[in-house]
C-alpha cells in the first residue's frame, strides 16, 4: 500500500511555538537521515492522526511531499499526549534505496483455529510476540509477515526461527537465542476435565472385567460365614431328634 502526505517547513522551534502550532491544527515533526541536514517540518494534525491508525503506515515506505519534491521516508517515532488524542511530535527518516533498513514489522496469524492445539486439545493460542525486527533493502520491506499456525500443537511452541520470511528479508535477533512467537496453552479447567474423564473410564473398565472362571475339577468354596451358620443350625436339629 502506498502512502503519500504533505509536509511544510517549520521555521520556528521551541515548546511555545509547538504549542501554538498544535492549537492551529498542525503537528510538529522532523525529518533526518541521508546526506541532507535534519529539517523541522509541520503536518496537518488530523490527516496524520488518521493515517497513524492504519497499521501499514508504521511499516511502509512513505512518500513525503515537501517544498515541491517527493522524499521517501520511514516513520520512526510518534510522541502522543498522555491522555488526549493529540500528536506532540513525529520523527521521519529519509530512505536510501541502496542501503538496508531496520524495521519492526507486524505479524498476521492465520489458521489458528485449524491447528491440532485448538481442534484436538481445546487450547488457547497465546501471541507472545506481535512483531519482528527485520533488516532488508527498502524495496523488499513487507507491510506484514504472515505466520501459519495450522501445524501448532500443545507440545511445541513456535519460535522465531520457524517463521517463514519473505525473500530479501533477514531477522534481527540482538543476540537472543530463539524467542517464542506463539504458544498453545490448555486451560486448567479443560485439563482437569480430561483427567477426570480418563480416571472415570479406567474405573468403569476395571469394574466391567469378568470374574476368573474355576478350573475343571475344582469346587468353589462357600464363604466361611455360611459354613459356620450351617454347622450351628445342624447341631440344634440333632439335639431335637
Amino acid at each position: 500500500m502506498a502512502f503519500e502526505f504533505t509536509a511544510f517547513p517549520r521555521a520556528n522551534e521551541g515548546r511555545g511555538h509547538n504549542r501554538r502550532l498544535r492549537r492551529s491544527g498542525r503537528a510538529p515533526g522532523i525529518i533526518y537521515g541521508g546526506t541532507a541536514q535534519p529539517q523541522p517540518v509541520e503536518i496537518d494534525h488530523n490527516a496524520l492522526f488518521h493515517a497513524l491508525r492504519n497499521e501499514a503506515f508504521h511499516s511502509s515506505i512513505l512518500t513525503m511531499k515537501l517544498d515541491g519534491s517527493a522524499t521517501q521516508v520511514l516513520l520512526r517515532d510518534v510522541q502522543m499526549h498522555p491522555f488526549k488524542n493529540e500528536i506532540l511530535h513525529v520523527d521521519f527518516q529519509r530512505v536510501d534505496e541502496n542501503r538496508p533498513i531496520h524495521m519492526k514489522v507486524p505479524l498476521h496469524f492465520v489458521n489458528g483455529e485449524k491447528s491440532p492445539a485448538v481442534k484436538e486439545s481445546g487450547a488457547i493460542i497465546s501471541h507472545v510476540t506481535t512483531d519482528l525486527e527485520i533488516t532488508c533493502l527498502p524495496r523488499h520491506l513487507p507491510e506484514f509477515i504472515e505466520v501459519d499456525l495450522s501445524e501448532l500443537t500443545t507440545a511445541h511452541a513456535l519460535h522465531q526461527s520457524a517463521v517463514k520470511l519473505p525473500d530479501g528479508v533477514k531477522l534481527v535477533t540482538h543476540g537472543k537465542l530463539d524467542p517464542v512467537v506463539v504458544a498453545a496453552v490448555v486451560p486448567r479447567a479443560a485439563a482437569e476435565t480430561e483427567e477426570t474423564a480418563a480416571a472415570t473410564e479406567g474405573a468403569v473398565a476395571g469394574a466391567a472385567a469378568p470374574a476368573a472362571e474355576a478350573k475343571p475339577g475344582e469346587t468353589t468354596k462357600e464363604p466361611a460365614k455360611d459354613a459356620k451358620a450351617e454347622k450351628k443350625s445342624g447341631g440344634k436339629d440333632d439335639k431335637k431328634k
